[in-house]
């Protein structure tokens, strides 16, 4: 990537990806928005098509134009599956674990420790301490059912 940022002139100097703590939060940052996306683009595909091409039609007769399908349309169609993505991009955001262990272990100085590894360092790495750290999760569960309560509440479902 340096590379290619410096033969097109973007950069003066090589990028410390790894080793320096602004980067290597963009690094994780481009790996989970990388992992997610697609996952998330199949629900998204899947409630596009069954979206009845009728209600388009009928807007477009009554001289709708596209921005306004989109928004008034399309959107409001999509809003359960919106929902749910952001829900379950919350908790797995929360939960990261892997991405962090594989890329930076946590460096630079601690700089991307995510609560998940925080958390597995509390019982495997430090000295242990297994109740402190299931301490932590308990407040991490409790944590997701307040971003999911908040989620819905901002969504306007009135199931909750």
């Amino acid at each position: 990537m340096n590379k290619l940022l410096i033969s097109l002139s973007l950069i003066p100097d090589p990028i410390q990806w790894l080793t320096n703590p602004f980067w290597a939060k963009i690094t994780i940052i481009l790996a989970i928005t990388w992992r997610w996306t697609g996952y998330n683009m199949i629900f998204y595909l899947s409630a596009l098509q069954n979206v009845d091409p009728s209600i388009y039609e009928a807007a477009r007769i009554d001289g709708a134009s596209g921005a306004q399908q989109f928004f008034k349309i399309t959107i409001p169609l999509l809003k359960p599956i919106i929902l749910f993505t952001s829900i379950t991009s919350t908790i797995g955001t929360l939960q990261i674990f892997d991405e962090i262990m594989n890329i930076t272990k946590g460096g630079p100085g601690n700089a991307t420790t995510s609560i998940s590894q925080y958390i597995y360092n509390l019982s495997f790495k430090y000295t242990p301490d297994f109740g402190y750290a299931a301490t932590v999760s308990y407040v991490i569960v409790i944590l997701i059912i307040l971003f999911s309560i908040l989620q819905f509440k901002v969504a306007g479902e009135r199931n909750v």
